[in-house]
């Protein structure tokens, strides 16, 4: 692996290619060039840096999908600074409550979004606009790539609230290889980009991944279903990686024949694990080769991966191999004792790609990370004689709904501020369509209309966030020691 920074790799190999497109905005055409790209991330660094912002200090970078993001964020990271990336659904409080954990020196927003971090307490943000300098490009900032944080992203861990999970150029490097061994890349190939960039998935699998291979991305802002299949097809995506609910919509909406998705090879599936059933079905239907990928925000983005590049290894059912450098151990959840292969228990993780820990909370970090640098992932799952890995279910609470951690103590938070709700507890339930969407159940202290407590959290988080059904209870389960008993509630539906 080179000892080299984030942006001091993708800018080498986007100089070298100047003329070919680095990305495009589906919607409209707009895009870089990689020689432009390179322009874009200096003139961003110079003005970072006339700004006084250098080694150490953060970038909030508060955007959808836009050409301009990966210029401020590799701009950012030539000026010496660490890139908090922010999610721009996010209402006032749970951005605030982001900047907070970050300690966010300076922001990076869109017009649209402006009001909103104001609101949020960001000091003066700024549009990308305002950011170019036309002065020279500073000389790279000096940096340590093992310690040095090249990015912050945001994970609920194994339950609870938002933690700012610390990802090194180390961790970033390293995971943008182990990618490119998964899903070797071209400059022919026009990888579609609808996991947000703010997202570990869309940051290091998808736009790092393919900036570093020479590929072109293609960004969309949103999704939506129509816009994504038009973007498929006009712009002739040759690679894409999405959420099981995407893959669901490929596999049966009618809609999809509509549409000529005829230079699509190779459909990624991640975020949470797919039936080989499914697969199957989506590479019948796109006549395209499918495969899974298992991974984390603790560990940059990428676990295990289906080798791509090799499509009679690829193994459907699985959620792939394990990557290059990464190594694995399957434990019993209660004991910690390794088990054998094929046995199920909990995922521990070791690598280049695991986090230096969560900023500013050593407790959280000393819970997931074991002696000997092992992270506990939460997850059961088994690993196979050949390599391959199976994740089966989830020992931690969080629910994933279209591809987001949802934690349930979050929105159990802002239903406890209603003057109605004496207790609240909040699991997922399963959907076809998001996977998982939260359900509320509620003990109330006065006469209140399930429609009501739905609005009232839709007001205060993102959509994704939403309660989809609220069940009233005389009382919340608890355990002797009062911890929610999520089980019961699960039995109940």
């Amino acid at each position: 692996m080179p000892d080299r920074s984030v942006h001091g790799l993708v800018l080498e190999r986007a100089r070298s290619r100047r003329d070919d497109p680095a990305i495009v905005d589906a919607a409209t055409g707009r895009g870089l060039s990689y020689g432009e790209l390179a322009m874009a991330s200096g003139w961003v660094a110079s003005g970072l840096a006339r700004r006084g912002f250098g080694r150490g200090d953060v970038l909030a970078l508060h955007s959808p999908n836009c050409p301009e993001w990966p210029a401020t964020f590799l701009g950012a990271l030539w000026a010496g600074g660490t890139v908090a990336c922010t999610n721009p659904l996010y209402k006032t409080d749970e951005l605030a409550h982001l900047l907070e954990l970050s300690s966010a020196d300076l922001m990076m927003t869109t017009p649209q979004f402006r009001e909103g971090a104001r609101d949020a307490g960001a000091r003066d943000p700024i549009v990308f606009s305002e950011l170019l300098s036309a002065e020279p490009a500073p000389g790279e900032a000096e940096v340590d790539p093992a310690a040095d944080v090249a990015a912050l992203l945001y994970s609920s861990g194994t339950s609870g609230l938002p933690k700012a999970v610390e990802l090194t150029h180390r961790n970033v490097v390293a995971n943008m290889l182990q990618m490119a061994w998964g899903v070797p890349l071209g400059p022919g190939d026009r990888m579609l980009a609808v996991a947000p960039f703010f997202h570990s998935m869309g940051l290091s699998a998808i736009l790092l991944n393919a900036l570093y291979q020479g590929a072109t991305v293609v960004s969309v802002p949103r999704f939506e279903v129509e816009s994504f299949l038009a973007a498929l097809q006009d712009h002739r995506i040759t690679h894409t990686i999405v959420p099981p609910s995407v893959a669901l919509l490929l596999s049966g909406l009618p809609l999809v024949d509509e549409y000529d998705l005829s230079a699509l090879r190779v459909l990624g599936v991640g975020s949470a694990p797919v039936s080989a059933e499914l697969e199957i079905e989506c590479e019948q239907r796109l006549d395209c080769l499918v495969g899974q990928g298992y991974g984390l925000t603790e560990a940059t983005a990428v676990v295990a991966i289906q080798p791509m590049g090799q499509p009679e290894r690829v193994r459907h059912g699985a959620v792939g191999m394990l990557a290059p450098g990464n190594e694995m151990q399957v434990v019993d959840p209660v004991s910690a004792e390794p088990l054998a292969p094929g046995e199920a228990g909990e995922i521990w993780l070791r690598g280049p790609c695991v986090m230096r820990g969560y900023r500013g909370n050593p407790k959280a970090t000393a819970e997931a990370l074991a002696e000997g640098g092992w992270l506990r992932t939460g997850d059961l799952g088994s690993i196979d004689d050949d390599g391959f890995v199976y994740v089966h279910d989830r020992l931690k609470e969080l629910i994933k709904c279209k591809g987001y951690q949802v934690a349930p103590a979050e929105l159990e938070g802002v239903l406890a501020t209603h003057p109605a709700v004496a207790e609240a507890a909040v699991i997922g339930i399963p959907d076809a369509a998001a996977g998982e969407v939260p359900k509320a159940f509620v003990a109330a202290r006065a006469p209140i209309e399930a429609g009501e407590l739905m609005a009232f959290v839709a007001e205060r988080v993102a959509p994704y966030k939403r309660i989809r059904e609220v069940e009233f209870l005389d009382a919340i389960p608890k355990n002797p020691t009062g911890k929610i008993l999520r089980r019961v509630l699960r039995e109940r539906g």
